[in-house]
């Protein structure tokens, strides 16, 4: 058997970072992930985010802004008794930041008690970004909550 030398450490050395550098890339699950743009239409939005941004400053001056919970059978968005809503348009956004399949866009009504239910079959277990907007009086209101389906 030859001595060891210097010379035969570094390309041990070496050896080993270009395996780690290769284990590194090839067995952590980065590539499983999904890892999509929010919208396909990223830029035009862009243009568009100044009535967004008035929209959600409406939205914060309000007295009382509408609440969600969650139980069994879905999120419930409830609206203030106050709130008079015979000429609103409420329409809500349930983003999924890592698939876009499992957005939810939907209008709907407000009941009789001001409030509608997104029932638990439309939601997988995760995180969501729901973006409630509607329309008042040629007016637009934004909020967005945070929500964790589980």
């Amino acid at each position: 058997m030859k001595n060891f030398n210097w010379g035969h450490g570094m390309v041990i050395a070496l050896l080993a970072f270009i395996i780690f550098i290769l284990s590194m890339l090839f067995l952590f699950p980065n590539g499983q992930k999904n890892s999509e743009m929010v919208t396909d239409n990223y830029y035009e939005e862009e243009l568009k985010y100044q009535d967004v941004i008035d929209a959600k400053g409406r939205a914060d001056q309000l007295q009382e802004k509408p609440v969600y919970s969650q139980d069994k059978s879905g999120i419930k968005i409830t609206f203030p008794k106050e709130y008079d809503n015979s000429n609103t348009t409420v329409k809500f956004v349930l983003n999924r930041t890592e698939d876009q399949n499992l957005d939810i866009h939907k209008s709907v009504q407000l009941d009789a008690n001001k409030s509608f239910l997104i029932p638990s079959q439309l939601l997988k277990e995760g995180n969501y970004t729901l973006r409630l907007s509607w329309t008042k009086d040629k007016k637009d209101y934004r909020l967005d909550y945070d929500v964790i389906w589980k």
